[in-house]
This record gives structure tokens, C-alpha cells and sequence, in this order.
């Protein structure tokens, strides 16, 4: 177990039996910036905060981000590389620490020049991954992608020999968002994590994106926790859920519902980490106060379902479960992800190389991704109920491994159209329903004991955070208005 760092915190949150709630949160002004971290340290919740780039900074097309701050043009999110190193060591000062790390997030297929900014400026932390940052996000060719993502990896391993604990996280538990099953979903998010160890990563996370279906989900947590005790058992790792990341409801109602329910699922499944969303997603980037109330609404809803179980949410045992909890029902998530994991590592000893001829040969194969790299011949279907099946495998090894029947027809337009907006419907329809009652007031929020110094280390008192009202912009630098 690490000492510090991003993995140590939610490791302590993980034995105090409580949800890490994050935002994505990312803004040019460092000013506002600093403003939106102490908002998440602050709010009810156990936290983790979130510096979210911009596009011009994950497409690395940094002279676009400089013009765009000399000229006052707004960004969508936080230019790490283009801002000076001083002025984010300045909004990170007072801030970001043991008691509250700060991860970097950003979307990029070709992420070296911003994981050297963020070593910088003192961070470790930050996610992505060859595949899940490249096919859907990119048309960067996926051989590419993975030899900067091998040289971004080890460039952040390396921050160990300075005495931090770097962190990576997958985002292969993600990939298009919606309408792809658990068992790929789980089977890349593995993938992208064994590869951050290859490349000397000792503490990661793997990520698992809400579906439409809970049993469904809860399943795939379920497994993604056990493939991850048994592949990387060796190293510090962690589950993080994503709240739905497709079309969300229109209604506050609606998106609250969801949110919740995501808590929930985080709860029942074992994930130590949520990735939370607003009730302004339909609509628009959200404010910082939307965010936190997005934040103390899952941890409440996460105390509550803890509460609710008469037990702390995070079990000790692999997957998350605890012994006397049920057996998940077991719909073939398992055995087809075991499948498509072992088909690739059977490819080639370099994990990397093996990422790349499994896509050649169609082994792995995304739905509705359109990246050239991607063989393009799977396809889904969304059941009533809101379970993801095959309607075509293509050339990935799993065909018969998963539960019996017919598949479903390949969707036309009307019907993909219908399926991606399905939670969407369901949850604005849910929002004029008596909402039910899950517990009472949820607990105060959990303070995490702080991390234990290395033997022999000199303790100091630490100087309380400044003010963000009182840091004079000078000291910030030249910033947006």
C-alpha cells in the first residue's frame, strides 16, 4: 500500500468505508481554477480534486492555447501546458496535498507533453489510456498513440525516484460512453491497466462507465474487481465508477435520480471512487456550485445506501463484496471478458504491441467507433430493460460465452436513436413519479486520518491554505478576464 499519493488517499476513504467523490471540473482563469478546487475540498463529501483540460492542450495545439489567453477567448478547461509552471504551483499552493490530491484529466491520444506539465508543477495523477483516449477521441493511428502513452507512463513512473507515488488511470471502462457491453468495457479497462504496469506504474485505478442496467453494471463492477485482484494484486490499484455518460435526463429531477442511482451502484458493487455529474449536463458546462452539490448528493445517497446495508460500503474482498453478501447472477461478463483479455495477451508479450494487432485482427472491435484502426463490425442492441447483448460479435472470440438466445437484430438509425437516448426517457419519466425514501439524513462527512510520514521523516506543523480571496492576481500571473 502506498504512503501517499492519490492511490493512498482513496485507499483510507476505501477503509473508512467511504465513496471518494470527484468532479470534472476545469477552468482557464486560475483564479477560478483555485476557486473550484477549494469548492470540492469543502464540500460535505470525501473528495478528490479534478484539474480538467482544455482541447487545445489535449490535441496539443498549445499556440491555439496561448492566442486564445492573450486574446481573452474562453476555454473549455485548464491549460496546464501553457500556462507558466508558477501560476498553477500557485493555484495548487495551500491546496492540493495528502489530504486532497488533484488528478489531471485531459483526453488525449498523445499525452507526453501534458504529463511533463503536470510533473511541473508538482502533480502525479492524471488517467487515460492507448486505447481509450485514441479511438474515440482521435484519429491518431493507434500504433502511435501506444509508444506515447509507453513514454508518458514511464516518464510518470519515474516521479517515484523522487519520492511520490504517481497514479494512472484507465479510461477503458468508458470507451464510446454508451452502448458497448460490460464484458468489453471491462476487458479494456484490465488491458490499459496491465500496461501502465509494464511500464512501471505501481499505483492505478480501472474505470467502469454506468450503463442502463444496474444488474447489469453491477456485474461488471463485480467482475472488474475480481480480474483486477487476480492480474494486479501485486500492485496498489483501485475500481472507479463513472456516472452515466451518454445522453442525460433533461429534468434536475432526472439527473438527480441517476446520480443517485450511480452512488448506489458504487455502493453495492465495492467501487472505491465516483465520477459524478450535474443536473446541468443536458444543457451546459456546470457552475462550481453545481458541482458540489452533484458531489454532496451522491455522498449522501452513498452513506444512505451504506446505512442502509447495516455495513461499511467497501468490503474487504476481492471484487468488493462481502461474504455475506449474494452472488451477483452470472450472465457470461465474466467468462467473455476472461476471453478477450487472454486472446490478447496471447498475441505478444509487449502489451502494447499485443493492443495493437488484437485491433488489426478484429480481436477487440468497439461499437459505433469509427477510428481506422477499428475493425467496425460489432454491433449492440439495447434490451427493454435496459441490458446490452451482442448483435454482432465481428472476429472477437467471445461468440456462445455469454447468456443463450437469438441475438438481436442489428439496430437501423430509429433504433440506435432510441437506444441512446433510452436513460434519458427513463429518467425524466422517473422524475414525475413520488421519488422513493432510501434513509434518513446522511451521516456527517468522514475526515480521513492523515498519512503517516515515512520513518525517520522531520514533522512540521503545515501552514494553514491561504485564502483564495486574498491571493492577489499578481501572484498568479497574467490570466484570462
Amino acid at each position: 500500500m502506498p504512503a501517499s499519493g492519490f492511490g493512498a488517499f482513496v485507499a483510507r476513504a476505501r477503509a473508512a468505508g467511504t465513496l471518494v467523490v470527484q468532479p470534472r471540473m476545469g477552468m482557464a482563469d486560475p483564479l477560478r481554477m483555485r476557486d473550484g478546487l477549494l469548492a470540492t475540498r469543502d464540500a460535505d463529501a470525501v473528495t478528490v480534486g479534478t484539474l480538467t483540460l482544455d482541447s487545445y492542450t489535449r490535441t496539443n495545439d498549445l499556440a491555439a492555447a496561448r492566442d486564445a489567453l492573450a486574446e481573452g477567448v474562453g476555454l473549455n478547461g485548464y491549460p496546464i501546458a501553457t500556462h507558466p509552471a508558477d501560476v498553477t504551483r500557485a493555484v495548487l499552493r495551500g491546496v492540493a496535498g495528502p489530504r486532497f490530491p488533484v488528478q489531471v484529466r485531459h483526453g488525449s491520444a498523445m499525452p507526453e507533453h501534458i504529463v511533463r506539465a503536470l510533473l511541473a508543477v508538482g502533480l502525479d495523477a492524471t488517467e487515460g489510456g492507448p486505447v481509450s483516449y485514441c479511438l474515440p477521441y482521435s484519429r491518431t493511428p493507434l500504433r502511435e498513440a501506444v509508444e506515447n502513452w509507453r513514454r508518458s507512463c514511464e516518464l510518470l513512473a519515474g516521479s517515484a525516484e523522487f519520492g511520490a507515488t504517481p497514479h494512472l488511470e484507465t479510461f477503458g471502462g468508458c470507451l464510446m460512453g454508451q452502448l458497448c457491453p460490460p464484458s468489453l468495457l471491462v476487458a479494456v479497462s484490465v488491458l490499459e491497466a496491465l500496461f501502465f504496469r509494464q511500464h512501471g506504474l505501481r499505483s492505478v485505478s480501472l474505470s467502469y462507465a454506468q450503463q442502463a442496467d444496474p444488474r447489469q453494471d453491477e456485474e461488471a463492477l463485480t467482475v472488474l474487481g475480481r480480474l483486477a485482484a487476480e492480474l494486479l494484486g501485486d500492485i496498489d490499484h483501485h475500481v472507479v465508477l463513472y456516472a452515466y455518460m451518454g445522453v442525460f435526463p433533461r429534468s434536475p429531477g432526472g439527473a438527480r435520480l441517476l446520480l443517485q442511482d450511480a452512488a448506489r451502484l458504487a455502493v453495492r458493487a465495492g467501487a472505491a471512487r465516483l465520477i459524478v455529474k450535474t443536473t446541468a449536463e443536458a444543457h451546459r458546462i456546470p457552475t462550481v456550485g453545481e458541482n458540489v452539490r452533484a458531489l454532496e448528493t451522491a455522498a449522501a445517497a452513498a452513506a444512505a445506501a451504506a446505512g442502509e446495508r447495516g455495513r461499511a460500503p467497501l468490503a474487504a474482498l476481492p471484487g468488493g463484496h462481502a461474504a455475506d453478501t449474494p452472488a451477483v447472477p452470472d450472465t457470461g461478463i465474466e467468462a467473455e471478458a476472461r476471453a478477450l483479455v487472454a486472446a490478447v495477451l496471447e498475441l505478444d508479450t509487449d502489451i502494447g504491441r499485443a493492443l495493437v494487432r488484437a485491433f488489426a485482427a478484429g480481436y477487440l472491435d468497439v461499437p459505433y467507433c469509427l477510428h481506422p484502426d477499428n475493425a467496425g463490425r460489432a454491433r449492440t442492441s439495447l434490451a427493454p430493460d435496459g441490458r446490452l447483448r451482442w448483435s454482432s460479435v465481428g472476429s472477437m472470440p467471445i461468440a456462445g460465452l455469454a447468456e443463450g438466445g437469438p441475438r438481436p437484430p442489428i439496430l437501423g438509425s430509429a433504433g440506435l436513436i432510441e437506444a441512446l437516448s433510452h436513460v434519458q426517457r427513463s429518467y425524466d419519466a422517473r422524475a414525475t413519479e413520488p421519488e422513493p425514501v432510501h434513509a434518513a439524513d446522511a451521516p456527517p462527512r468522514t475526515r480521513l486520518p492523515p498519512a503517516r510520514p515515512a520513518a525517520g521523516a522531520a514533522v512540521s506543523a503545515a501552514p494553514p491554505p491561504p485564502r483564495t480571496t486574498s491571493t492577489p492576481r499578481r501572484e498568479l500571473g497574467l490570466t484570462t478576464p
